[in-house]
């Protein structure tokens, strides 16, 4: 399941995301059509394919940094892994913020997380688009 963030009170599945630039809007408000084309940049193997089932999270601009923090941490201790996915420098700065917010409250249980930042390419409205996939984990 996407989460996205549309109130500020509330989380919300894929496709009530608020975007500020069109291309945000169409990553998000038809699944369908947002899919990755290509597996991401540095990914190899089995590690690709295992890292693929993590929770996709995607962050707009208007993000709240402090909701998308606390959905990472809820993810990682489900799951103990979750993939942050965001297009353009707004949004990217709100996901690093969220990770690092979300480093804070998961330390305060003792869990340690890392993130890996790469490159994933997305489709939207057929057109390609490259997004910043990071990638948070369980430190080992």
């Amino acid at each position: 399941m996407d989460l996205d963030f549309q109130d500020p009170e509330t989380i919300q599945p894929a496709s009530t995301l608020i975007s500020t630039t069109p291309e945000e809007e169409r990553m998000t408000t038809n699944t369908s059509q947002s899919a990755p084309v290509a597996r991401a940049v540095g990914a190899s193997g089995a590690t690709a394919l295992e890292r693929h089932s993590a929770e996709v999270l995607k962050v707009s601009t208007r993000s709240r940094p402090s909701a998308v923090a606390g959905a990472i941490a809820g993810v990682i201790r489900d799951s103990g892994m979750a993939e942050v996915q965001s297009i353009g420098a707004g949004a990217t700065n709100q996901a690093i913020k969220a990770v690092a917010i979300a480093r804070s409250y998961l330390s305060e249980e003792g869990v340690d997380i890392i993130c890996t930042p790469s490159f994933i390419d997305v489709l939207i409205d057929d057109d390609e688009r490259t997004a910043i996939r990071l990638l948070v984990e369980r430190r080992a």
